[in-house]
């Protein structure tokens, strides 16, 4: 596999959790299988006091920690850790980035990088748009312009925290960074199953054909999890599903499942092909928002023993909040494909089981030959594509029960990626930091996309903040969010995918 050009990677909020738990074991992953450049480098930023020397520490103990691979090698680790520096600046200070720049500037002749310089945002959003203005004003946005060589920026979730915010920082990184220079990631698109949904439509000629709306009756994508906000009261109670999951996340999943084929597997043609899926869905008006969408909210229960406090008990929530931890929709596409096929987009927390996937429910067959006992109807095929935990495949049809006449039952078929033995699936952040530092953006978030998933969010976010008495449900924790979720559907019969039980038997649901 050909590596990427000589470069430095530069992490604002060096010293956060991100920069520990994932984008340092990520670089040291890709260090291990010899795929980083020949000579590359890391610069960490951010206003803690720390040396070279003590940042690496801190590094060690997290690479022992946090990495995946059980037999780290220690003389390895030394070797990576001797590529990473540390910088202490006050990033919201104009005049501190003259340090920044005297720093690169050696570290570029050292590792003859040319001034291909990755910026990582691993900070708070606030801080975006400060230090995207102080890398412009010292000129550290500006390329020089060799062949592969390049000065990017990587941009973390939330982009934006409605359509007005999403534009205007759109605007403000255009204002110093071109959109070519801007890789918004999402790490769900660096989930090895997310990517391998385009693999499996677009490769096998078995399965494309039937990707309609003449073949599939509806689509779901959830994403459950069980734990609940985990300490960040204070962010997720002025952001809630909606935008924490939704918005980002299972937008893109949308995306890729829907998408046209493109006419080539590059970067342009292949986003060109996701926003046009992201331009057509249509707007929800506000009167028609409870029809469309469910939100809820997780209550006390016991599980297992243990008592499990209410989202509104948690530590930082208002007492009274609206916020939703649990949010169910119901959209369509209007495009010749998917015209009428109804997608059901799910997440919550506090849920019984933790698990991200595509359900795709093909028609029923139009007559039903092989009835059993007061069966009117036939049991449709379902293919389950799981991203997240035993990440695979699964497709789901009936057989013939052996003996004497035609009982049907539900047989599967499945692959699991743990089939393929001592092949790793590597972290999102490897492929998407590698996928970067390779100039491929196929994977990244584009401006105009973000922002119309911000323009289908942005009216059902309004009509709830204007409306602050609109129904939220409340539904205990364990369960798999409120009953009313399933009332979407419309059709008797149809429900939800349930890959588990409820935890909590006989659980109390109400309204708040």
């Amino acid at each position: 596999m050909e590596k990427p050009k000589n470069c430095i990677i530069v992490i604002f909020g060096a010293s956060g959790d991100l920069t520990h738990r994932k984008l340092i074991p990520a670089l040291y992953e890709l260090y291990r299988k010899d795929l980083l450049p020949e000579r590359f480098g890391v610069l960490g930023v951010s206003r803690t006091r720390l040396t070279d020397t003590s940042f690496r520490k801190q590094l060690a103990a997290s690479l022992k920690e946090y990495t995946a691979n059980d037999s780290t090698d220690t003389k390895q680790i030394k070797k990576f850790l001797k590529r990473i520096y540390y910088l202490a600046i006050d990033t919201s200070n104009a005049g501190d980035y003259q340090k920044l720049k005297s720093r690169l500037k050696k570290l570029d002749k050292e590792y003859q990088t040319h001034g291909a310089f990755i910026y990582y945002l691993s900070i708070a959003p606030s801080m975006y748009e400060v230090i995207v203005e102080n890398l412009g004003l010292h000129g550290l946005q500006e390329s020089q312009w060799r062949e592969g060589y390049d000065k990017r920026i990587i941009v973390e979730k939330p982009f934006g925290y409605d359509l007005e915010s999403g534009r205007s920082l759109n605007k403000k990184l255009l204002k110093v960074f071109r959109e070519p220079q801007v890789y918004r990631i999402d790490h769900y698109l660096g989930k090895e199953t997310v990517q391998n949904i385009l693999v499996f439509r677009f490769s096998n000629g078995i399965f494309e054909p039937l990707w309609n709306r003449n073949y599939i009756s509806h689509v779901e994508i959830t994403a459950a999890e069980t734990v609940g906000i985990e300490k960040r009261g204070k962010y997720y109670d002025q952001s809630g599903a909606l935008r924490d999951m939704v918005q980002s996340h299972l937008m893109q999943i949308l995306g890729v499942i829907a998408m046209e084929p493109p006419s080539t597997f590059e970067s342009s043609a292949v986003r060109n092909e996701i926003v046009k899926v992201f331009h057509s869905l249509p707007a929800i008006h506000p009167n028609e928002v409870a029809n469309f969408a469910v939100r809820g909210q997780y209550t006390k229960s016991k599980i297992q023993g243990e008592i499990i406090p209410g989202y509104r008990d948690e530590e930082h929530v208002d007492p009274f909040s609206r916020t939703e931890t649990y949010i169910a929709l119901k959209v369509f596409i209007e495009n010749w494909r998917w015209g009428g096929v109804p997608f059901y987009i799910r997440t919550g927390k506090r849920l019984p089981t933790r698990v991200t996937e595509v359900v795709i429910h093909f028609k029923s067959t139009p007559h039903i030959l092989f009835k059993q006992k007061d069966q009117h109807h036939t049991e449709p095929n379902q293919l389950i594509l799981r991203i997240q935990p035993d990440e695979g495949i699964l497709l789901n049809f009936g057989m013939k029960l052996p003996g004497a006449g035609f009982q049907v039952k539900k047989v599967s078929m499945d692959f699991h990626y743990s089939d393929l033995g001592d092949i790793p699936v590597p972290q999102a952040y490897e492929r998407l930091l590698l996928d970067c530092m390779m100039g491929d953006s196929t994977l990244f978030a584009r401006g105009d996309a973000v922002e119309a998933c911000w323009g289908f969010v942005d009216p059902i976010l309004r009509e709830w903040q204007e409306n602050p008495d609109d129904t939220i449900f409340g539904y205990p924790a364990g369960t798999w969010g409120p009953r009313q979720a399933n009332l979407l559907f419309g059709v008797p019969g149809l429900d939800w995918h349930y890959p588990c039980k409820n935890l909590v038997e006989d659980a109390l649901f109400c309204e708040l």
